[in-house]
């Protein structure tokens, strides 16, 4: 972990570039040498917060989409078609858009540690309660609920992990965080697979136990949150006093600089339009993401593999996915470019699925299938730096939950468009070309956006203002 943290050594000294250059980057405020402090700071925070942060999300996740594998069993046992489970897959989506924007504003208030952990202990109890549905509706009901309860959390841990990693650090920082998901995915695959080998026991079916057994770690985790995080710099005694003041006043000074080119409020970044064409990317993606990630188990099976094999297969897009989502969010901070390396994602998600409606063999298929997947994963470390370097404080917080609420429907849309095709032509691959053109419009909206360097620049004098008092206050909500 420490060396994943290590500080870029780009130079930020071009503060005067133009909206969408390409000049310039997020740096040191030093042109590339980095103080002990800074290097001994940034690792020290990294290995307390980022392993906690990654489990839950983890655990989040697994919960998210481990329906997936339980549809190899479930559908036959409930009398699903693929429309409906696709509807059952996307409607998660609505109940996270209703209550998005209203979470992420009351972690703002009460903080990270007790509202995350109240997200992990609701969303646990549901997902064990997903075991209980008996038909189409309570199956839709159950999980528009874990909807609403998991709400918030994705986006309030962007915004907390603003609170805590000045922007230099930001794309690697979310694209570590971030692996998570390909873990979650390959580890929920293997284990999924084999959950649904063990048959009926104990007067469950074996999709029963996978939602009962994969929602504990999610109900474990809700305690150790409540006891392990820290809501921000001023309460983190694990930190030396010279510390703590070095990352308050860094923190403190790059909001002054983003505020300095522009401060928006509230009410003004519900109406921005880049807040909102941010949204649209995210839509876009989510939309190829999700309607993948939720019918890739089906997509193996007609490769004419066994249930055991199939969580092994599953797991290799991911698996891609969790390296290229590290090493393109390090690349990111490298160079301090952020539009074009989301786009060049967006992209590769695109062609990968799109050149599967030309593909008859599995094993070229499921080549096209990683290189898609190793695109949409790389997506997200580069993506989140955009809105996190325009906003702050309120409007942080919603625009964050903004982006990520309205984007997430895409992920109601993506599963639907994939069962309804399913259904109607019984061809996955024309689902594919379908969702993938989310991914390309997406690709090309970010290419139009570009990115203003400025506003992850440290001020020229930041040298003075790192030397500020221990009054000084995180960039969360005011």
């Amino acid at each position: 972990m420490a060396s994943s943290v290590a500080p870029a050594t780009h130079s930020s000294a071009t503060h005067s570039s133009a909206p969408g250059s390409s000049n310039g980057g997020a740096g040191s405020s030093n042109g590339g040498a980095v103080d002990p402090i800074e290097r001994e700071t940034m690792r020290r925070v990294a290995r307390r917060l980022v392993p906690l942060l990654m489990v839950s999300y983890f655990a989040a996740y697994l919960d998210r989409v481990n329906v997936g594998f339980a549809a190899l069993t479930m559908n036959k046992a409930l009398g699903f078609s693929a429309a409906v489970f696709g509807i059952g897959g996307g409607i998660f989506f609505l109940g996270y858009f209703l209550f998005e924007i209203p979470s992420n504003l009351i972690l703002s208030k009460v903080g990270a540690r007790k509202w995350i952990a109240r997200i992990l202990l609701t969303w646990g109890v549901i997902s064990a309660g997903t075991a209980f549905v008996t038909g189409t509706w309570s199956f839709l009901g159950i999980r528009f609920l874990l909807g609403l309860a998991e709400a918030g959390f994705y986006p309030g841990i962007i915004l907390y992990l603003t609170w805590w990693f000045p922007s230099a650090y930001r794309s690697r920082i979310i694209g570590i965080f971030m692996t998570a998901i390909p873990i979650s995915i390959v580890t929920g695959s293997l284990v999924s697979g084999q959950i649904l080998r063990l048959g009926p026991w104990g007067g469950l079916q074996d999709w029963q136990w996978l939602f009962i057994l994969e929602a504990v770690p999610a109900i474990i985790l809700g305690v150790v949150v409540l006891f392990y995080l820290t809501d921000g710099p001023e309460q983190a005694h694990w930190l030396r006093p010279d510390q703590r003041e070095w990352l308050i006043a860094r923190l403190a000074a790059e909001r002054s600089q983003k505020e300095a080119i522009r401060h928006y409020s509230f009410a003004e970044t519900m109406r921005n339009s880049r807040v909102w064409l941010l949204t649209l990317v995210y839509f876009g993606q989510n939309m190829t993401g999700y309607g993948l990630v939720l019918f890739l188990p089906q997509i193996v099976k007609r490769f004419g593999v066994g249930v055991g094999m199939n969580g092994l297969i599953s797991a290799l897009p991911f698996a891609a996915a969790a390296v290229a989502m590290v090493l393109w969010g390090l690349h990111s901070d490298r160079t301090g470019e952020r539009s074009l390396h989301a786009a060049a994602a967006c992209f590769l998600n695109f062609a990968g699925l799109a050149v599967c409606v030309l593909l008859h063999s599995p094993v070229l298929m499921m080549i096209a299938i990683i290189l898609a997947q190793m695109g949409q994963s790389a997506i997200a470390p580069p993506f989140w730096t955009l809105p996190t370097a325009m906003l702050s404080g309120t409007a942080a917080a919603g625009g964050i939950a903004l982006i990520n609420a309205v984007g997430n429907l895409g992920g109601f849309l993506g599963p639907y468009m994939m069962g309804t095709i399913r259904d109607a032509t019984g061809s996955f691959s024309l689902g594919l070309l379908a969702i993938a053109m989310g991914a390309l419009v997406s690709s090309i909206v970010l290419v139009v956006l570009g990115h203003d360097r400025r506003l992850e620049a440290v001020p020229d004098d930041g040298e003075n203002a790192f030397a500020g008092a221990p009054g000084g206050t995180i960039p969360s909500a005011s």
